[in-house]
């Protein structure tokens, strides 16, 4: 049972009929590993802590910088020079003090990544480097934990959930396979530029999916990508199809 505080502070969520108090639970008893507290991670990260998720892990090895505060909402001027992981932390505390919330001041990867993701009832992907994201698909994928990805750049944004409680695919590497031949990192927004509220919409967006998932309202679009046009308001939708001879998720097939 939720308590009265409890009750009180989520009552506009718990009307909704698809989430109600039992959802409310389940998002209380969830823990949720968000990899980035850039501007995927600023937004989705508050979002989770105002619905009540029980437990959040944010993860990020970086620095607050002045060119961070255009799109990285969760921070404040002076917090400049201050981990990301630690400053998201506080802020998360100081929106919600009924959750808990730890901080991972560490880029994660290899058994640390593993570690982590075999903690968490789902993982958001709010990365920034293709490396990373092939990492962060590959655990999942062997932990058998749904897995939210955000990316955007310039005007543009991309959404996309996967599966894998199941064991199969499609997963990100069907998608996006690593090309030897083209630089492993062609874009980011050092080099091309974001408007700052594209990244939020994203960010917000997996923070939905991950609500959504948790506590069994609607439909999580797995297997799909979408893709946000800030210039022109546009969505567009794309089924994923899993590459049978994908190294992470195929069947050799």
């Amino acid at each position: 049972m939720l308590s009265d505080q409890a009750f009180l502070r989520y009552n506009r969520q718990i009307m909704l009929p698809e989430v109600g108090e039992q959802g409310q639970q389940l998002l209380a008893q969830a823990q949720v590993l968000l990899v980035g507290a850039g501007g995927l991670g600023s937004a989705a990260a508050l979002y989770l802590a105002g619905a009540g998720i029980g437990h959040l892990m944010i993860a990020d090895d970086d620095e607050v910088d002045s060119s961070n505060l255009q799109r990285q909402v969760i921070y404040r001027d002076s917090h400049q020079g201050r981990s990301k992981a630690l400053m998201a932390a506080e802020q998360v505390t100081a929106l919600n003090p009924h959750i808990r919330v730890r901080p991972v001041q560490a880029r994660l990867a290899g058994q640390r990544l593993a570690m982590e993701i075999a903690l968490a009832d789902v993982v958001l992907d709010c990365s920034d480097n293709l490396t990373t994201r092939h990492a962060i698909n590959q655990a999942c994928f062997s932990a058998g934990k749904p897995l939210i990805s955000g990316a955007a750049i310039r005007w543009q944004g991309q959404l996309m959930s996967f599966d894998f409680r199941q064991g199969h695919g499609p997963c990100y590497h069907c998608l996006f396979p690593p090309r030897p031949d083209v630089s492993p990192e062609p874009q980011n927004c050092s080099s091309s530029g974001i408007a700052g509220p594209v990244v939020g919409v994203m960010g917000n967006m997996q923070a939905l999916e991950c609500i959504k998932l948790l506590s069994g309202a609607g439909e999580v679009a797995f297997g799909t990508l979408l893709q946000f046009d800030g210039l022109t308001m546009a969505w567009q939708r794309f089924n994923l199809t899993q590459d049978k001879q994908c190294p992470v998720c195929g069947t050799g097939e």
